[in-house]
């Protein structure tokens, strides 16, 4: 109750010294973290598994947007860079143990008890459960760094699809960002965007070049859907 006072105390000082919305925005991050949301509200689990760069370009995108919150990092490797962009922006972490979390609930009822509303895969490497999907349906959303249906599929992933792809000669190569069913890179398609295949190009060349499609889309395909199924 106290601390909830100071905050009321804290906005009618702000008012009346001409800074409200300066002090506005550092409340709702407060109340953000203390779980204390508006109906309507979407809570985001960013589940990455490498160094976080898309997950950070999301993270930036909503960090002071009214409805959508990023509330919870989820990442299966003690090392991976995600963890420290989360330490950054004073986000929530979860360290998943495969065994438990492709076997057992505990995952899931930690995530629901966190408010999590809708999951975001940015590089998660690990296939979603069943139980995780039928708990979240129809409200997990991954990008994959290809045109789907062609280059999807268990092992296509990183430089694996862009080296298929430049085997294969093809001309085009993209991203596709799709909700998550049962099935590996198989559910239904929300966005696409198409990129060039140059005859010079390598994976890592073609890599770069997704990875600007990505940043650029993923953050506004994820606030247009989330806002759409709260």
């Amino acid at each position: 109750m106290l601390v909830f006072g100071y905050q009321v105390v804290l906005m009618v000082v702000a008012f009346f010294f001409g800074q409200f919305p300066f002090f506005w925005n550092y409340e709702k991050k407060i109340l953000r973290r203390m779980g204390v949301m508006q109906p309507g509200q979407a809570r985001l689990a960013i589940f990455a598994s490498g160094k976080g760069s898309n997950a950070e370009k999301i993270i930036q995108h909503f960090e002071n947007h009214s409805n959508i919150h990023v509330s919870l990092i989820v990442s299966n490797k003690a090392t991976a860079g995600v963890l420290d962009i989360a330490k950054r922006f004073g986000i929530d972490t979860l360290l998943l143990e495969k065994k438990k979390f492709m076997e057992t609930n505990e995952y899931v009822q930690l995530i629901k008890n966190q408010g999590i509303t809708h999951v975001v895969l940015a590089g998660f490497l690990l296939k979603v459960p069943d139980n995780l999907i039928q708990a979240y349906n129809n409200k997990i959303v991954n990008i994959h760094p290809a045109l789907l249906p062609a280059y999807g599929g268990k092992g296509m992933y990183g430089d694996h699809v862009h080296q298929a792809v430049i085997q294969a000669g093809e001309k085009e190569s993209g991203i596709t960002i799709h909700l998550v069913d049962e099935e590996y890179d198989h559910g239904k398609t929300l966005f696409q965007s198409k990129v060039t295949v140059d005859p010079n190009d390598t994976p890592s060349s073609l890599a770069e070049k997704i990875h600007q499609l990505e940043h650029q889309h993923y953050p506004s395909v994820i606030e247009k859907w989330a806002l759409r199924t709260s």
